[in-house]
């Protein structure tokens, strides 16, 4: 059960021993550039006590613009190091330390609406930067499902083979780093891979973390985009951190995604029964929605440890309980790419 904060961030950031082992398959620092997101913090101490799990001296690097006083306490009280760089900066860029294994993070969703060069700069021209600076390092870096066309609620979700279609300059800018990622991959020959998610959810940020506080809000619940993927962030970081082991040139590409499709009127009317209300719905389900088939990470490190079910609980809990959140909306409903 996860009661308050400090349970949030040790659920996000214990490794399994497979993460464990599969780090010390690897060798090398890991840094991590663009830490200071949601996902970051998690993730580096994670990566921090599966290595020391093994022995590892490796070092662990979060490198960060900007980071809350909280978060920076909590890695560094991990044996994570913290590093203050602007990666868009030459200078900063190039003044960064080596490391064998970088986990790519930057990039900016929130606000591409009418900051669209901004948006590409961030999510197109900064990853090949980033390439060009660690030409000998493995390379995992964060994409999203949002590459992807709408696709029948009935279809199970694009998969890897599916044919990219982004709709929207946010997705479009995405694409065009997955499309960089590979070029500098195959020809300086920098193994890398390159993770499509869809969508993370924990406590504080998410869309069943959005939809708990529509319906204790009493707000209706937009149907239009009437199903979902979601994944626990403590499973994301730990798959994310075995990639290290399958990185390759040019760049295996992965869903991260949870394994059902799951309903948002369901969704919406499971959290309302544990919150003690009765949900309000607008609109009805569209044919098509943003949705995501793992089954290709689910064979390579199997199923989310933690189900859909207990996610519901959690969530519910968390809101009732006036837990603090992050205050970033998902925008899922959103179906003309406007961000």
């Amino acid at each position: 059960m996860i009661e308050n904060l400090n349970d949030l961030r040790e659920a996000l950031s214990a490794p399994s021993e497979a993460v464990a082992d599969g780090l010390a398959r690897t060798e090398g620092d890991l840094m991590l550039l663009g830490a200071g997101g949601k996902i970051g913090p998690g993730l580096a101490v994670m990566a921090r006590r599966a290595l020391d799990a093994r022995g590892s001296t490796a070092r662990v690097i979060a490198v960060a613009r900007t980071l809350s006083g909280d978060d920076e306490t909590f890695m560094k009280q991990a044996g994570v190091e913290i590093v203050r760089a602007d990666l868009l900066d030459h200078a900063d860029l190039a003044r960064l330390p080596e490391a064998e294994r970088v986990v790519y993070l930057a990039g900016r969703k929130f606000g591409t609406h009418g900051s669209e060069p901004g948006t590409w700069a961030l999510n197109t021209y900064l990853p090949g930067r980033v390439m060009r600076r660690f030409p000998a390092s493995r390379v995992v870096a964060f994409s999203t499902g949002n590459v992807y066309p709408l696709v029948p609620v009935t279809s199970g979700g694009a998969d890897e083979t599916t044919p990219a279609s982004p709709v929207g300059e946010y997705a479009q800018s995405c694409l065009g780093r997955e499309r960089v990622i590979e070029h500098f991959s195959r020809a300086q020959g920098t193994p890398a891979a390159i993770v499509r998610l869809n969508y993370a959810v924990e406590m504080r940020y998410g869309v069943l973390l959005e939809l708990a506080q529509a319906v204790l809000r009493g707000e209706p619940i937009d149907l239009a985009t009437g199903s979902v993927n979601v994944i626990w962030q403590g499973d994301v970081n730990a798959m994310t951190l075995s990639l290290f082991e399958h990185c390759a040139t040019p760049p295996l590409i992965l869903n991260m995604a949870g394994p059902e499709t799951a309903s948002v009127r369901w969704l919406a009317g499971q959290l309302a029964a544990r919150l003690g209300v009765t949900p309000r719905f607008t609109g009805g389900e569209e044919p098509t929605a943003l949705l995501s088939n793992a089954a290709r990470s689910h064979a390579l490190f199997g199923y989310p440890t933690v189900p859909l079910m207990r996610l519901l609980d959690e969530t519910a809990r968390w809101v009732a309980e006036g837990g603090a959140v992050h205050g970033k909306a998902t925008h899922f409903q959103e179906r003309e790419g406007r961000f």
